[in-house]
């Protein structure tokens, strides 16, 4: 089926910036809820957002096989699980409604009002009902640094690093979309020269700079999804801060991995933007050596030309940004990552969601975490304020940006914002 939304030299008769991350080239879909307390699905052109469910009931999809509330609902996963041709029609059926040269909507105006919304007046939720969560450790330059600082140089990658994606299974239910601030997370850490470990709040806390990709329904129980078919049934992308506590991760990582430092909170950006989108930004993954087995080989393009960055802003400051790293210096493609997760049987569902792990590049300035720019508290950076960082301050936000540029267009992902916030303090019961 031809990606018609894609077409380069199609504009829109919404207005459309051209530094915008979301022309009509982009198209991807999220959750808002309008000024009149209403919660449907939507997309973005421009500064526009797009109520799907009204373009749905007034006829706008006619002649693709919707279900008549397919877009009244609070989260994506049900569209997501009608699979990738169904979401191509939709967003080439969206292209075409709103491309400069169709007058149909563009002349409606009682239709418009009931479909168009000011990002003002819209209020942007979680996009998907996440029912597993997995988190990828597929920076080879991240895992690099990370075992370097705690293994030394000649032990930095553990054995198995090389031959398959490492992960594990974390927890969905803190996984939440931007703007929506987290608390200074509390657990046992073991201080320097300690001999006994202690309880309290985090001293190190930390954002990754990761993506995350959405997975349709894929596969049943005990059956794999070959590598080559893999990209089949992901959906789209979305700009994910997976957040550490360094400390606590430290101390209890141990015999099984990521616990209390990693589950109190991931906050994602809140439009997915699809594969077809990023079409156009496919390049060649990392060579990889040796060469992986035969259930994890990958042929063409797998990994996408996406621009990243991270800045802090403190309370009442402005933003420093802190990192520019880019997707395509991952180690282990998306393809790669889902074939090797079910590769022993286990199904993946729609709405599943699975992070990159940091990304980091290969110079000090493109590393994605600040446990790596400050090498671990001991290069702090310095802030437009004059002050310095080590790990992230109560009262500091977190931004991170995604998006895809070439001589034709420009795809993005907006941004996710966070701000860190001071232990929680319960209050007391009069």
């Amino acid at each position: 089926m031809p990606l018609s939304a894609n077409n380069p030299n199609r504009s829109s008769w919404l207005y459309v910036n051209k530094n915008s991350d979301f022309p009509i080239q982009n198209i991807p879909f999220g959750v808002f809820l309008t000024k009149d307390d209403i919660i449907t699905i939507g997309t973005r052109i421009g500064d526009t957002a797009i109520d799907l469910g009204a373009l749905h009931q007034l006829g706008y999809f006619d002649g693709i096989p919707l279900t008549d509330d397919i877009f009244l609902q609070d989260t994506l996963n049900d569209f997501i699980a009608d699979g990738r041709k169904t979401w191509r029609l939709v967003r080439n059926r969206i292209a075409e409604i709103f491309d400069a040269e169709n007058p149909v909507l563009k002349n409606n105006t009682v239709h418009k009002e009931r479909i168009l919304f000011r990002l003002d007046e819209i209020e942007m939720k979680m996009p998907v009902y996440v029912g597993d969560y997995t988190d990828f450790y597929a920076s080879k330059e991240h895992a690099t640094n990370v075992g370097t600082m705690f293994r030394g140089a000649d032990n930095a990658l553990m054995p198995n690093w090389l031959h398959l994606p490492v992960g594990y299974h974390g927890r969905s239910s803190s996984i939440i979309p931007t703007h929506i601030p987290i608390h200074r997370p509390q657990g046992q850490t073991m201080p320097e020269g300690a001999k006994k470990p202690v309880f309290g709040p985090s001293n190190m806390v930390d954002f990754e700079l990761e993506m995350a990709f959405i997975t349709t329904d894929a596969n049943d129980l005990g059956e794999p999804i070959p590598v080559e078919e893999a990209e089949e049934y992901i959906f789209g992308l979305v700009v994910f801060n997976d957040w550490s506590a360094r400390d606590i991760q430290k101390w209890e990582y141990v015999p099984l991995g990521p616990f209390l430092g990693k589950n109190f909170a991931s906050s994602m950006s809140p439009w997915i933007v699809t594969l077809d989108a990023l079409e156009p930004f496919r390049v060649e993954s990392p060579k990889q050596n040796p060469k992986p087995l035969s259930y994890l080989q990958t042929k063409g393009k797998h990994s996408f030309d996406i621009k990243l960055e991270a800045g802090i802003i403190p309370k009442g400051g402005k933003e420093t940004t802190v990192c520019e790293t880019n997707f395509k210096y991952m180690y282990w493609n998306i393809a790669q990552q889902l074939a090797h997760h079910t590769v022993n049987g286990c199904p993946v569902n729609s709405g599943d969601m699975m992070g990159s792990g940091t990304i980091s590049g290969p110079t000090e300035d493109s590393y994605g975490s600040l446990l790596e720019l400050t090498w671990k508290g001991t290069k702090p950076i310095t802030l437009k304020d004059g002050t310095t960082r080590k790990f992230i301050n109560d009262y500091d936000t977190v931004v991170m940006r995604g998006y895809c540029e070439n001589d034709d267009v420009r795809i993005g992902f907006g941004q996710v914002k966070t701000q860190l916030l001071p232990v929680f303090n319960p209050k007391k019961k009069k």
